[in-house]
């Protein structure tokens, strides 16, 4: 198995997870913000509430965020692990890019080459 093969899985989850606009933004809106509710979170948003929770929960089972009960509240917060992840996989998909077409580069010279000879 590859670099790249590796914890598919888990990137699987997060691509899918970040594939909806309004997930993003929410990540981007805990990334800036530090632990929010729910609550705090629609009302920037032009969603429900209920709507905040239901993407929130796909966001933790991707592991990209964390929710704490304080008193009443559910405070989320990101969870840096799986997008952590998910990097080192895109930059191991890209460096396996990167060879590849090096090596396309290194064989079009050569034929080149050998055609002016």
């Amino acid at each position: 198995m590859t670099e790249v093969q590796s914890g598919s899985e888990e990137v699987d989850g997060v691509l899918a997870a970040l594939a909806d606009p309004t997930r993003r933004h929410l990540l981007d809106l805990l990334a800036a913000r530090g632990e929010v509710t729910a609550t705090k979170l629609a009302e920037e948003l032009p969603v429900s509430r209920q709507a905040v929770v239901k993407h929130l929960a796909v966001l933790d089972a991707a592991g990209l965020v964390t929710g704490s009960r304080v008193g009443r509240e559910v405070r989320y917060a990101v969870r840096p692990a799986a997008l952590n992840a998910t990097a080192r996989w895109m930059a191991a998909l890209a460096a396996d890019w990167d060879r590849r077409l090096a090596h396309v580069k290194h064989v079009a010279e050569a034929a080149e080459r050998a055609s002016r000879e």
